[in-house]
């Protein structure tokens, strides 16, 4: 899949994370790496009614274990809407093991990123998903 490079300083990422830790932890390395525009969503429910009042979005960083409607089912959802059928959804999660990553490539993440978060790795790794190249590394 072909998407549109974005620079970080121009990105708009939609973080869907229902674990308050892990979203400052998220945003402020997406800050070190000169994210300006980052919304948060704690939840899968009505996912994609809340994409679509955020203008156009460059990246999506999904946990799996979510209230409501968990990653699988908040991708399906997003990825029924043709807005945000090429754009880049990659499933940030704990779960690391080998069935949930087989499970996430088969569903169409553009990537997966193991928890804990690695704060060193982070960074380049978004720069990566934003130049349009998938990330998959469950460590």
């Amino acid at each position: 899949m072909e998407w549109e490079a974005t620079p970080p300083t121009e990105a708009m990422i939609l973080i869907v994370e229902d674990n308050l830790s892990n979203f400052i932890l998220m945003t402020r390395l997406l800050a070190f790496l000169g994210v300006k525009k980052c919304e948060w969503k704690a939840s899968g429910w009505k996912v994609l009614e809340f994409a679509e009042t955020l203008g156009k979005v460059n990246l999506i960083l999904m946990d799996i274990a979510l209230p409501d409607a968990d990653g699988y089912q908040s991708l399906s959802s997003l990825r029924s809407d043709e807005r945000f059928r090429d754009v880049p959804i990659v499933a940030v999660t704990a779960d690391v093991s080998s069935e949930n990553y087989r499970r996430a490539q088969e569903a169409g993440f553009n990537g997966f990123i193991g928890k804990p978060l690695d704060p060193d790795r982070f960074p380049s790794q978004v720069r990566r998903l934003l130049q349009g190249e998938e990330v998959w590394e469950r460590a």
